[in-house]
């Protein structure tokens, strides 16, 4: 009889040590699962407080070549609550579909870097460096900033 209780004594404790460890991966895992969560809120609530709108008339000859130098100067305002830096590294360009790589930022009327709530920007984008731009016709400027997409269409 004093066996029966030392082998039930001894599943007992293995089964308490079996529990101890998946109840540890499982809090670790929760934890990790909860960070994950929190982060990605974020990430979201950025997003939802950005929004920009180009403000540029599509109809106006300053947009194509204004300067002499076949660039595409739009001016883009920030509409969301969320402020944003006046630096290319935050925005996507697309000229045509194509990615544009070339292009300045440029924070009006003083050129600062700050980006806030009613803002606007210059947007000067090089058309030189486009392999298949060609300068007449209808063409289409996609803008992304976090997530927010906006698109311009005009003639040149």
């Amino acid at each position: 009889m004093a066996s029966v209780s030392v082998s039930h004594l001894i599943i007992f404790i293995a089964s308490m040590m079996i529990a101890a460890s998946v109840a540890g991966v499982f809090t670790n895992t929760v934890g990790q699962l909860s960070s994950a969560v929190s982060e990605q809120g974020l990430d979201v609530s950025s997003d939802v407080r950005t929004d920009i709108e180009i403000i540029s008339d599509s109809g106006s000859d300053a947009v194509y070549n204004s300067d002499g130098n076949q660039n595409i100067t739009l001016h883009v305002k920030n509409t969301g609550s969320e402020g944003l830096a006046a630096d290319p590294g935050e925005l996507d360009v697309f000229v045509d579909g194509e990615f544009a790589t070339v292009y300045t930022v440029t924070l009006l009327p003083d050129g600062g870097l700050s980006w806030n709530q009613g803002d606007v920007v210059r947007l000067e984008i090089s058309t030189a460096a486009l392999a298949n731009w060609q300068a007449s016709g209808d063409h289409r400027v996609k803008v992304i900033v976090n997530g927010d997409e906006e698109v311009f269409e005009f003639r040149s």
